[in-house]
Formats: C-alpha cells, sequence, structure tokens
C-alpha cells in the first residue's frame, strides 16, 4: 500500500509540472501577442542610477521601462505620427505617471525623433518573449 501512495503522489507531482509547464508555455504566447496603445515618454537627459532589474542605466541602449512586462522582454515601439519603429529592452519599471504606457531610454526616443516634442503616442507590440537580455535596436 506504501508503494501505491508513493505512485500516486509521483503521478500527482508529473502532473503538476506539466501543468506548469502548459501554464507558463501559454503565458509565453500570451506576452507575445501583447500590444498596447498610448503615450511614450522618456528618461531625462540627467538620468543616472540603476534600473528596477539592477543595471545601470544607459543612455546609449535601447531599454524601456514598463509596469509589467518581464525583464528582457523585446517591444517593438512606433511612433503613431512619424510611422518610425525601435525595439527596445524592458529593463525597468514604470512609467509612474499614470497617462503613460512605457518610458524610453534617451537612445530609442532620438531614434523615434521624438525628443523635441517631449512625449509620443505610440503603439507597441511584444516582439518576443524574455530569454535573455540584448539591447540590440531594429528599427524600420
Amino acid at each position: 500500500m506504501n508503494l501505491s501512495l508513493h505512485s500516486l503522489a509521483g503521478a500527482a507531482l508529473s502532473m503538476t509540472l506539466a501543468g506548469s509547464v502548459a501554464v507558463a508555455q501559454e503565458r509565453a504566447k500570451q506576452d507575445h501577442t501583447k500590444s498596447f496603445t498610448g503615450i511614450a515618454a522618456y528618461y531625462s537627459t540627467d538620468y543616472s542610477g540603476r534600473t528596477a532589474s539592477g543595471v545601470h542605466y544607459d543612455p546609449t541602449k535601447f531599454t524601456a521601462a514598463h509596469r509589467t512586462l518581464p525583464f528582457g522582454t523585446h517591444v517593438r515601439v512606433t511612433d503613431m505620427k512619424t510611422h518610425r519603429s525601435v525595439v527596445v529592452e524592458v529593463n525597468d519599471r514604470g512609467p509612474f505617471n499614470k497617462s503613460r504606457v512605457i518610458d524610453l531610454s534617451l537612445a530609442a526616443a532620438q531614434e523615434l525623433r521624438m525628443i523635441s516634442r517631449g512625449l509620443a503616442r505610440v503603439t507597441a507590440q511584444v516582439e518576443a518573449p524574455s530569454i535573455t537580455p540584448a539591447s540590440n535596436p531594429s528599427t524600420r
């Protein structure tokens, strides 16, 4: 009888792990199809310090702050006025202003040519689930 309980516990653990993997795969799929529209801002030219992920903010990298996307997630941000786009890597939390959907690094804002405007209406599409940091720009 003890062997049966042990086998039953092992089977239950296997089913739980399989279920967890399925949930993780579904979440990755959902993140990959996530898109949003709203107002983007960019980090002040005076800002220096660490991001929420623990890395030092580098204004020359294509990075961004988002409230919920996992660190390492790549997001294509497109300026709705200029139709320019850039791929950024989420490595910080924010924006803390509720009217904004994403904060961009200085390099990303320059690539979108939004510096003189300060804010830009954007659409954003998750490019890939978070796997490894890269911070490589990709523009259209």
